[in-house]
């Protein structure tokens, strides 16, 4: 033990010193710098654990004399330890010092020669593929233990990408990150059915409303058996509704923060004909205010000349002049995607159609996937260990 811990000092020190150096410049460490620091560590803890420069138990003895020589050091566990590694080592591809073209990575490539002295590492010496458009504000911005999930349940770096500007446009907590990543938000986020780019003036506007809306979303706070029905075939339109509202502040995060509640049942009176909105929203990025109209049951082609109708309204009476045109969407229980993308291209009114689930919907494997509480708040501690 007093020859391993000899062979260590000298690890021990390097690392203690970047610590306090990173301490000292910074003041605290801020996220960007921490998460800067956690790259250099794992940068040199890869390189001389890979192949074999450093004797077996080598990253929990360090991670021991750590805490012994910086007492109430938090964040330097032997697991963050190797979670800084692998942090390092996911995102290896865009340092230009290892000249490295790919994401496809091997380990035992990167420890190619054993890194002597930690605080020569430069810092993100990053040469980004233009393709990429990395987003390193964002990336910098977000806390580690964010990192940790995206890395450990995404593998496809575009996907990485988006839920890293999820986390930094949303303000995600790890509970929401998580969640956002078993629903699959990737792949569901603008690919519902619409006519955006042929109904608003400005392509601009048309992405920008392609990304805010996805084609599933998942209200799991509406819970069938908790509202007293058996059957979840009985349950209607206005029992989504009211169980939204209750819950107004979940389904706004659902959506995305951008959005504004305005009111469930909206009253439009035009041409002395009542007619009542399921709810309204404003959209700030968008700048327009959405319709949401509420289906329980399969997507049906007069859903959309009920709902342009509400959008003539709206933009008629409603709509302020520095407003842009009003957004509808449908959201439903089931649609045949092809044909809703289908019919929508003719109207004249922008438009799109979601699907809904509930818990009732969830599957148990999905119920099972969902984060736990306590497990994410153990996450958490466990990192400032």
């Amino acid at each position: 033990m007093e020859e391993n811990q000899k062979d260590y000092t000298e690890a021990v020190r390097m690392i203690k010193e970047a610590i306090l150096n990173s301490q000292y410049e910074a003041g605290k460490l801020i996220n960007g710098h921490q998460l800067m620091l956690y790259y250099r560590i794992g940068k040199y803890i890869s390189a001389n654990s890979r192949k074999g420069f450093w004797g077996k138990g080598a990253i929990d003895l360090i991670s021991h004399r750590l805490d012994k020589e910086l007492p109430g050091l938090r964040g330097f566990s032997a697991r963050n330890l190797r979670y800084m590694r692998t942090f390092y080592e996911e995102w290896a591809y865009l340092d230009q010092d290892n000249l490295i073209g790919t994401e496809q990575v091997d380990k035992m490539e990167l420890a190619s020669a054993k890194v002597q002295n930690i605080n020569e590492i430069s810092i993100w010496n990053l040469q980004v593929p233009k393709e990429l458009n990395f987003p390193m504000e964002e990336f910098l911005s977000i806390g580690f233990t964010h990192h940790r999930i995206i890395l450990s349940k995404v593998k496809d770096k575009y996907a990485r990408l988006f839920y890293i500007q999820r986390c930094y446009d949303e303000k995600f907590n790890v509970e929401s990150l998580s969640k956002a990543i078993i629903q699959d938000d990737y792949h569901h986020q603008g690919s519902l059915p619409n006519n955006f780019l042929q109904t608003l003036p400005a392509s601009e506007q048309a992405f920008r409303a392609i990304s805010t809306f996805k084609d599933e979303y998942l209200l799991d706070y509406i819970n069938v058996e908790e509202i007293g029905i058996r059957d979840r075939e009985d349950m209607d339109e206005k029992v989504v509704e009211n169980a939204i509202v209750h819950n107004i502040k979940n389904f706004i995060l659902t959506f995305g923060k951008d959005f504004t509640f305005v009111r469930n049942q909206y009253h439009l009176d035009a041409f002395g004909e009542d007619q009542f909105i399921d709810i309204l929203f404003f959209n700030r990025a968008l700048n327009c205010l959405v319709a949401v109209e509420l289906k329980k049951g399969k997507f049906k082609t007069a859903y959309l000349g009920q709902l342009s109708g509400y959008l003539s309204i709206l933009d008629e009476f409603e709509k302020k002049p520095h407003e842009n045109p009003s957004i509808g969407i449908i959201l439903c229980k089931d649609m045949n995607k092809a044909f809703a993308d289908f019919v929508i291209r003719d109207y004249s009114k922008p438009m799109g159609v979601a699907t809904y689930k509930t818990s009732a919907d969830m599957s148990e494997e999905l119920k099972k996937a969902l984060p736990d509480i306590e497990e994410l708040k153990k996450m958490l501690e466990n990192e400032d260990k």
